[in-house]
């Protein structure tokens, strides 16, 4: 089979966890629901000055599209994400953290991910959420 080249293995990339997921709108959706419980929550809610909650919801969802795989603009843009300094200014004890996660479940739940794919974002968001607790309590 002259002209025929051998694809070496290891040679072709695989896909991201971004793009197995379906890419930027999976992470727009999960973001904007996640905003909408973050709304309606009297111990969130008030941790984000601005009256609109888009820019927020903005920042989070292209951390998360990069942190996944996709595509840098947050880092374009804002630099590296420092994310335990950014969140410094706000007191996040555990039931701010309870809370995040529990907008954050019903968003992700309302993906439909493969179990696979829910299990390994799940267990970076709850990591996440751990790690930005700043206050006991």
């Amino acid at each position: 089979m002259e002209g025929v080249r051998e694809i070496r293995r290891g040679t072709l990339q695989e896909q991201t966890f971004y793009e197995q997921v379906g890419g930027e709108e999976t992470f727009r959706r999960l973001v904007h629901r996640f905003y909408e419980g973050v709304a309606e929550d009297p111990l969130l809610r008030p941790m984000y000055p601005e009256e609109d909650l888009g820019p927020a919801e903005e920042r989070l969802t292209l951390f998360l599209i990069q942190y996944w795989g996709g595509p840098t603009t947050y880092s374009d843009n804002r630099g590296h994400p420092r994310l335990r300094m950014r969140h410094a200014p706000f007191t996040v004890d555990r039931a701010a953290h309870d809370a995040w996660l529990k907008h954050m479940r019903v968003a992700v739940e309302e993906l439909g991910l493969s179990e696979e794919h829910e299990q390994t974002l799940w267990n970076y968001l709850t990591y996440a959420a751990a790690s930005m607790v700043n206050a006991p309590g």
